[in-house]
């Protein structure tokens, strides 16, 4: 069980890493158009990392015996 904890732990890692990449995108077209607010999108791809993030965190704590 250990191995798949790992494996899911490092896709959430690269799903965090898109995710991350995404909202600097929508921050940079943003200021590209001259926007003068966040976009929206942003901030929920932002909220969304954070919640990969804190389950990556989670999972790294996990305890699991490889009986």
């Amino acid at each position: 069980m250990a191995g798949e904890l790992d494996d899911i732990r490092g896709r959430l890692e690269g799903i965090s890493e898109e995710l991350a990449d995404l909202a600097i995108l929508r921050l940079r077209d943003c200021v590209v158009t001259g926007g003068g607010e966040l976009p929206v999108d942003e901030k929920l791809l932002t909220r969304a990392r954070r919640a990969v993030e804190k389950a990556v965190h989670i999972l790294s704590e996990v305890d699991v015996d490889d009986d």
